[in-house]
């Protein structure tokens, strides 16, 4: 029987035994995936597996266990590879079974070739996600993620000299990528030795090259947004792939693949392709992207996926469990002495406004739960107008709601920045790859845009595009990717804040202008001490609130619906100028979002009324700050 760290350290003594009890039989790979399910289910059994997202890739052990949290930014083309092949001993003729399931390359052993002929080799085929970690996703779900982390011990990590560090603190080899590849090829040392009997690329496909990293630019790992770390990986699928696409997030456990043989087969059958350019149809720069330095872009090779509902680390995984219902209940029975405490954080995050701190509150809990034709419904994009102009009051609003929510982004709505950034992600079929941009973001991202960084000044052609892309994203929840000959429309589910001296120049659902009610002397300082005043566990419910509100269902009754519209009908008599068919979708979206903010997934008669009272006060602030102004904000 295999000890218990054989399926952590050594995943591949697993296979192989399963394969050779189960071979002819086609069910070892069900058996296989099934073995790591219920390991994985054991007591904390997820928390022994080591991160890619936690650790750098050098101190993990090669061919070992680990996961990844990650969103696909690319699907490259599906590949081919010897699923079952059966190996030779030209001696003796003895022919022996292999897997070349979660492999990068087949093994043989002294003495053996693979019998390319044989009437047992199976051909399967496999697809490969370019992966990403999950943009802007917040410092603190990293540090609750890994808190209950197993530290990595020597058995199922790779560190020969030195200790694991976290991909934060290790700054030097994320500066200097060529040192982590000497001592990933260091520490490979004993692998390699092992590996010098024959072996063969499993890809049947032709033209997975690598091109040597000293004599080409620097890899460009694609991250959709600036100053990311971590890992990209090539992550490898062999089930239900068609159920993922681009932008998921997943968490993938699979068998770490960083095998330095994978370079050197690359390179040779480059300078062999070489000679015969018709022998290999990709072009150099595909074969760069697609087959990069394993110590750089690691494979992980897939046992078992699962697309992520969210990345909230305080919150069970699945919420449709039972030990998952029970936790649903517990919070939502002290639900609102949490919302008041919230409100009341927020409030004076905003400089005593209450009003501004309740739409905020609406605004944070609020996704699109299904589309109508092209209508996004649910959406609730907010312009909190009155900030000061080049203030660092929007900065800190913004590290409050990194605090608060699981991945965000703070876009500095700059003419440079609006001229030079990449927003809309595009093929490049030189490489074959899509190029990453700003707005190819994971569903519930919060996009902050500060509008009060702009200057006069000419955007330019990529200027307008951007912008035009912006409105899109806020109004139809969709991002047109470009492809050169076409356009494709990605969905989105992204909260937009947009914070702004005046009315924004962007679309938005809802504009709230702040009255700030306290003027500190000290904005930093004032700002800095809320932050250090709440209590982590007070932070923590916080946190839990505004990710489960997301998460839970929501209805109308036909008896509420017409008590509604008559009311609506009711209005439109009393004043038919100002109320339209947008101010009553408005009201539902403010009444829906009210609801569920007090954990009521109905809607009551009480909660409609503070909608429109809601509603009355703020459109009241804005017609008042017309009339102060003489113009429109």
């Amino acid at each position: 029987m295999p000890c218990v760290a054989d399926w952590l350290n050594n995943p591949f003594s697993i296979v192989q035994g399963i394969f050779a009890q189960n071979v002819p039989n086609s069910d070892w790979e069900k058996k296989v995936t099934e073995y790591f399910r219920e390991k994985l289910k054991e007591n904390n059994a997820t928390n022994w597996v080591p991160s890619l997202n936690d650790v750098p890739v050098h101190y993990l052990k090669p061919n070992s266990l680990v996961k990844f949290r990650c969103m696909v930014q690319d699907m490259f083309d599906p590949e081919f590879y010897m699923g079952v092949y059966e190996t030779v001993d030209p001696n003796t003729n003895a022919r022996v079974l292999h897997f070349g399931k979660y492999r990068d390359v087949a093994e043989c052993g002294p003495h053996q070739e693979i019998d390319l002929n044989s009437s047992q080799t199976v051909t399967s085929e496999r697809q490969t996600f370019y992966c990403v970690p999950v943009p802007g996703e917040s410092a603190w779900v990293k540090e609750i993620s890994y808190a209950s982390q197993a530290r990595v011990s020597p058995s199922t990590s790779y560190t020969p000299s030195r200790h694991k560090r976290s991909y934060e603190e290790d700054e030097d080899v994320d500066l200097h990528p060529s040192k982590q590849k000497e001592q990933h090829m260091g520490s490979g040392g004993d692998i390699h030795g092992c590996v010098e009997p024959k072996r063969l690329e499993t890809e049947a496909s032709a033209g997975h090259h690598l091109i040597s990293p000293n004599c080409s630019p620097p890899l460009d790992l694609n991250f959709p947004l600036p100053g990311e770390k971590g890992p990209a990986c090539l992550v490898k699928v062999y089930e239900s792939w068609d159920s993922f696409k681009v932008n998921d997030v997943l968490e993938v456990y699979g068998i770490l693949s960083v095998d330095p043989v994978l370079s050197i087969v690359n390179s040779e059958e480059r300078e062999a392709t070489a000679l015969d350019p018709m022998e290999c149809m990709d072009t150099a720069e595909e074969q760069r992207v697609h087959s990069p330095p394993a110590s750089l872009v690691p494979r992980i090779h897939v046992i078992l996926a699962q697309k992520l509902q969210h990345i909230n680390p305080l919150l069970p995984a699945c919420l449709n469990e039972e030990e998952s219902k029970t936790f649903v209940s517990n919070f939502m029975s002290e639900l609102s002495p949490v919302r008041a405490e919230l409100l009341g954080f927020l409030t004076h995050a905003l400089l005593g406004d209450s009003l501004a701190a309740e739409y905020l509150i609406l605004h944070l809990i609020s996704t699109v739960y299904a589309r109508r034709d092209v209508l996004p419904l649910g959406k609730f994009t907010v312009n909190l107008s009155g900030c000061p102009r080049n203030s660092i009051f929007t900065e800190h609003i913004y590290r409050i709601i990194q605090q608060l929510v699981p991945a965000s982004y703070r876009l500095q709505m700059t003419i440079e920045n609006m001229n030079h950034s990449r927003f809309i992600p595009h093929k490049d079929y030189a490489a074959n790859r899509l190029v990453s941009g700003v707005l190819q973001l994971a569903s519930n991202t919060s996009l902050v845009v500060d509008e009060t960084q702009l200057e006069q000044g000419q955007l330019d052609t990529t200027g307008v595009h951007n912008v035009t892309a912006l409105g899109n994203l806020i109004t139809w929840q969709k991002v047109d990717y470009d492809f050169s000959y076409h356009q494709m429309e990605f969905p989105c589910n992204i909260n937009v804040l947009i914070t702004s001296e005046g009315r924004s120049l962007l679309p938005s659902d809802c504009q709230v202008h702040l009255q700030p009610q306290i003027i500190p002397p000290n904005m930093e300082e004032y700002m800095n001490s809320l932050l250090t005043a709440v209590l982590p566990s007070v932070l923590n419910k916080f946190r839990i609130y505004l990710s489960l509100l997301r998460l839970l269902d929501y209805s109308i009754s036909d008896e509420v619906t017409k008590a509604v519209e008559d009311d609506f009908v009711e209005m439109r008599k009393n004043d038919p100028e100002s109320i339209t068919a947008d101010d009553l979708h408005r009201t539902l979206l403010v009444a829906r979002f009210l609801s569920l903010s007090a954990g009521q997934t109905t809607l009551s008669r009480e909660r409609w009324l503070r909608a429109k009272q809601l509603e009355a006060l703020r459109k009241a602030r804005l017609q008042q700050q017309k009339c102060v102004n003489g113009n429109e904000l």
